[in-house]
């Protein structure tokens, strides 16, 4: 299965090595794989009864839904909206001989940390890092890309690591566990670099000194820590001439 994954897998690690100032090829993924969700869901797909019933059933996260209303096919997200709010008018009745609000309650809780195109993404995006693994393993040259790799942000090298762990030769994981480490220790030095120089860029001894590249580090470093992007207010910005 995860043969099909080869192409997109080593186009993003290509993109992310040869392309200065590139974040975590796994993100890029990511954000591929939530794109192409978006725009099937909003599309013809959104009409097909077996993915109405399961939109129903899954629901979506807050961020999935503020995705979808900032499309422009609006009359596709409402018209999944009137099932989907006739499904929940269903999970708020109180079957017979339950106690009151119970059952309605526990449904409820379950579609809150529910999403069907959170779900949809990560089937995906877990075949592409166990596809990772494969490459390294059978393709010497893809080694060389790993390495050449600007970082891998923390939440994916634990799941790199993880699926090396699962997945690969208990005598060849050791070895794929240091490169993916090393990938991301000389990022994190960096950053941390970077973070301290920020910081002391607010003492007026280091007033009359550059910047470097810590300018951005705040917003790096919270993308290195979660895997999301941010952009800061332009306010707490202002003094960082």
């Amino acid at each position: 299965m995860e043969q099909i994954y080869t192409i997109p897998v080593n186009e993003a690690f290509d993109a992310a090595m040869n392309t200065p100032g590139s974040g975590c090829p796994i993100c890029a993924l990511y954000r591929k794989l939530e794109v192409a969700e978006l725009d099937i869901i909003l599309g013809a797909s959104m009409m097909e009864p077996d993915i109405r019933i399961r939109t129903n059933r899954e629901g979506f996260c807050e961020q999935h839904f503020v995705r979808m209303a900032a499309k422009q096919n609006r009359l596709s997200l409402a018209l999944m909206l009137e099932s989907h709010l006739d499904s929940v008018k269903e999970l708020m009745q109180d079957p017979p001989l339950s106690a009151p609000g119970d059952k309605p309650s526990k449904r409820i809780a379950a579609l809150e940390g529910s999403c069907y195109l959170c779900n949809r993404i990560e089937a995906s995006l877990s075949r592409m890092i166990d596809t990772v693994t494969l490459l390294w393993q059978t393709d010497e040259e893809f080694r060389r890309k790993l390495d050449a790799q600007p970082r891998f942000c923390l939440p994916h090298f634990r799941r790199l690591t993880e699926a090396g762990r699962q997945r690969l030769p208990k005598k060849i994981f050791p070895a794929y566990y240091r490169a993916v480490k090393s990938v991301t220790e000389k990022y994190l030095d960096k950053l941390r670099g970077d973070v301290s120089w920020f910081c002391k860029k607010f003492d007026y001894r280091y007033d009359a000194e550059p910047w470097y590249d810590s300018k951005d580090s705040i917003e790096r470093a919270v993308a290195f820590l979660s895997a999301k992007d941010i952009t800061l207010p332009r306010k707490e910005k202002r003094n960082e001439n």
